[in-house]
């Protein structure tokens, strides 16, 4: 194979826009593109290699993975080596845990499986994942276990006939993605299915080239250039992708492959001994650039300042160029490192790298690594959860399809707790206070589930049925007097991530609410209107067809955007100031316009309101700890100490009502 310098340069120009990105500038919101750059080259390489090795007569699996194993492995296993230490030192017990679990699906190029099962790529917990990058590989190396096979297999139909057949399943994974991104946006991100067409789309590139060479098309070629260039500065995490709109920098590097000859500017321009450098150690600065950025993310208590990951950029090209001299070069050397050599010392580093994570994951990210109330910090999530879902919940299935969760006094259920996760995470306390008042609860909740007639999600749609079955349980039911609702209802009518304009900003979202019969592709404002509208008709109906009953709506909880105990554990690991206290003008912001219809409900005779800032919050501020104490078991839910803190008046309309005296 020919080599082609500018493919090289090509290189530098996805990897630097990739890791500026990361960094978290702005005006390369599009960097990520760069990745499908790559597939992109890497399809072109391969079918390329593979071509010439089968018309030649001398391919061969086993020296093909030979080549992939001396180009991917040595740099990966040196970097996540050097990460450990890090790790052991700052991440706390249920990261470290995670980041045992991407060692073992690293080694068996999963990890874009596991980190599509457990984040978004834009969210916020993505970026203190060391090893999120190597999602790419992932997709990457199950390409060229499948690939080669297939190619072979269908040679002996004829190239014109393996290339048609190639374009076919380009066509039908871009098909797949334009459908994933609207159903199953993180999925879509992730798995090779929708990410096959651009390593497709090298493929394509690389059967044109073979039977016409490289075309010297300076219009092409520059389009090309400027198309990549484009979608680097002008798409963001706002973009669908993939979709049709990674045509554009896919297309524009095939239009770079095909008609980048020696003579034309985009050449020119990629040939260039500073491109080509950057493209030479490019692997290795796409495996450090992610650890850099994690860590620094994971040890500093506030987000870092951009000066310092400009730093830390240009510390992953130094190191690059380390990595590349003295690891990645000499295990490319077959006369250095023999094939039966290279395969040992990839099992034997990969067992060990296996062996340690495997180990985190069942020692749980080794808690006692950290002192006793550190741990007792990190705990607040899990007790939490355990005590709504098991130690406080007594199920009770009726003949609907609702399965209830009864709390307190069990022979004397008068109460019904009603909404999301945020009315879930109240109903344990609320039902200790049961034990002491006299009254039980009914928890009719659903995650994501507010109390909105209609709601669906291209992630749960069965919402609107879960409300409806509640409001006619409740209807039907002569033992409950008291309704109260929770529900963090300004999530379901913003399409943006939340950001407490403190530095905690939510990942971007993955999921989208609208109103039966209105599409999740129309416009925020007019779906928002719609959620708004079945808030106010479900508070209706409940109120109608309940005159009899007492309905409290509960304000929205203080979201803090930050995990509180997260933070406050590594304040005390570190040290360092207090946590940042939420301005109040934010929360109202951020709830303008549910509060104003919440205070007109409470017009309605049976109807009233419990102000959840009054003890969360003051004239200033809202706050996430009291003495020490997390009021919160993650960014945005109470936690039971704060839930109890919370609810110190909700008693009184309780009393209230079993004495008949309001």
């Amino acid at each position: 194979m020919k080599y082609r310098s500018e493919i090289d340069g090509l290189r530098a120009l996805a990897v630097v826009p990739v890791i500026l990105f990361h960094a978290g500038f702005e005006l390369f919101s599009g960097g990520f593109v760069g990745v499908d750059v790559f597939f992109v080259i890497s399809g072109y390489l391969i079918t390329t290699i593979l071509i010439e090795d089968i018309e030649n007569n001398r391919f061969s699996l086993v020296k093909f993975y030979e080549r992939r194993a001396r180009r991917i492995l040595p740099a990966l296993f040196f970097v996540m080596l050097i990460c450990v230490p890090f790790a052991w030192m700052w991440m706390l017990p249920h990261q470290l845990k995670d980041f045992s679990q991407s060692f073992v699906a690293v080694i068996f190029f999963a990890s874009n499986i596991l980190f599509w099962r457990e984040s978004g790529y834009f969210a916020a917990a993505a970026e203190e994942k060391p090893l999120l990058h190597t999602w790419s590989l992932a997709v990457e190396e199950q390409y060229y276990l499948l690939f080669p096979i297939l190619l072979f297999l269908a040679w002996r139909f004829g190239k014109n006939r393996v290339f048609l057949m190639i374009v076919v399943l380009a066509a039908i994974s871009l098909a797949i993605g334009e459908w994933g991104w609207r159903n199953a946006a993180t999925a879509n991100f992730y798995l090779a299915p929708t990410r096959a067409w651009e390593l497709f789309a090298g493929s394509i590139a690389a059967f044109v080239v073979q039977k016409r060479g490289v075309q010297s098309n300076n219009t092409m070629s520059t389009l090309g250039l400027s198309a990549v260039v484009f979608a680097i500065f002008a798409y963001d995490e706002s973009t669908p992708f993939p979709s049709i709109y990674a045509l554009v920098p896919v297309i524009g590097v095939v239009f770079l492959i095909l008609f980048a000859g020696k003579e034309t500017f985009a050449a020119r321009f990629l040939s260039t001994k500073a491109m080509v450098g950057i493209g030479l150690i490019s692997y290795s600065a796409y495996l450090w650039h992610q650890p850099l950025f994690a860590f620094a993310r994971l040890r500093l208590l506030e987000q870092p300042s951009p000066w310092l990951m400009s730093v830390l950029a240009i510390a992953s090209l130094l190191l690059a160029i380390v990595s590349w001299r003295y690891v990645e070069a000499p295990f490319r050397k077959e006369t250095k490192i023999g094939r039966k050599n290279i395969f040992i010392l990839s099992s034997l580093v990969a067992s060990v790298l296996a062996v340690f994570g495997v180990y985190g994951h069942l020692e749980a990210g080794f808690p006692s690594r950290f002192d006793q109330s550190v741990r007792e910090i990190l705990e607040v999530e899990s007790l939490h959860l355990s005590l709504r879902d098991d130690g406080g919940c007594n199920r009770v299935k009726d003949e609907t399809y609702l399965e209830k969760c009864k709390y307190g006094l069990q022979d004397n259920v008068n109460v019904a707790m009603v909404g999301d996760s945020h009315a879930s995470a109240l109903t344990y306390a609320l039902g200790r206070m049961g034990e002491e008042e006299g009254f039980g609860i009914y928890r009719y909740t659903k995650n994501s589930c507010p109390l909105v007639l209609g709601l669906t999600s291209n992630v749960n749609e069965k919402c609107f049925d879960f409300v409806e079955a509640l409001l006619q349980d409740i209807a039907s039911s002569d033992e409950i007097d008291t309704v109260i609702v929770s529900g963090r209802l300004a999530a379901y009518i913003t399409d943006h991530p939340y950001d407490n304009s403190t530095g905690g900003v939510e990942g971007a979202r993955d999921t989208l609410y609208s109103i039966l019969g209105t599409p999740f592709t129309a416009p925020i404002r007019t779906r928002k209107d719609e959620i708004i509208s079945g808030f106010r008709s479900a508070v209706l109906r409940l109120s109608e067809e309940n005159p009899n009953k007492r309905i409290v709506l509960l304000t929205p909880i203080p979201e803090h955007g930050w995990h509180i105990p997260n933070q406050l554990a590594e304040r005390q690991i570190f040290g360092g100031d207090a946590i940042p206290t939420l301005p109040i003008e934010i929360y109202k912001e951020r709830n303008s316009e549910i509060l104003p219809e919440i205070l007109n409900l409470a017009s309605l005779s049976n109807v009233s309101t419990y102000d959840m800032t009054q003890f969360l919050c003051d004239e200033t501020q809202c706050f996430s700890v009291n003495d020490g104490i997390p009021l919160y078991y993650d960014g945005d839910h109470l936690s039971n100490y704060g839930a109890r803190f919370a609810l110190a008046k909700i008693q009184q309309y309780i009393r209230c009502e079993q004495s008949q005296a309001c």
